[in-house]
């Protein structure tokens, strides 16, 4: 095993990579594979990116977020998608990450780029690797953008679902 570093450079290479991705935000994945047992990677986000609502149902699917530049915020939600908690994650705030246990309902907005490190359990598998919100809409659809910035002004006791109208 090779000692590998993690460096600035890195760092602007992922950036240019969130930058250039339809999703707006581009990962670096430290593990070998999806198979190993715990899964590491570096995450850069840009502010338009959209992150549904999702858990991770699995009785051993937690995750760790340590925010290493900018600022995240983790957004945690009821069943019904109403915002029981908001915690703005960075290196000059009071919290700079946290784990989020399995089947809690969660999502990250930002408003400026950020760069994070997540660890989560392995192995990963996609078909199986999220629950996603049935309130919120799926990527590439109408009404993500308007989700987005409203995701970014809730308030805890406040529904993220679009009120009838």
């Amino acid at each position: 095993m090779t000692i590998q570093r993690f460096d600035q450079e890195m760092i602007a290479e992922l950036r240019a990579q969130a930058e250039a991705s339809p999703r707006r935000r581009a990962h670096k994945n430290i593990h070998s594979d999806y198979q190993q047992p715990v899964q590491r990677l570096f995450v850069c986000m840009l502010p338009d990116s959209y992150v549904r609502p999702h858990r991770h149902s699995q009785p051993t699917k937690w995750e760790f977020f340590l925010v290493i530049e900018g600022m995240l915020e983790l957004l945690f939600f009821d069943e019904q998608g109403e915002l029981t908690e908001r915690i703005a994650l960075g290196p000059t705030s009071d919290c700079f990450g946290v784990e989020i246990p399995p089947n809690t309902w969660h999502a990250t907005v930002c408003h400026a780029p950020v760069t994070f490190v997540e660890v989560k359990q392995g192995p990963y598998e996609v078909s199986d690797d999220k629950d996603f919100a049935h309130w919120a809409p799926a990527e590439n659809t109408a009404g993500v953008a308007e989700f987005v910035a409203r995701m970014k002004q809730l308030r805890p006791g406040q529904s993220a679902q679009r009120k009838a109208g």
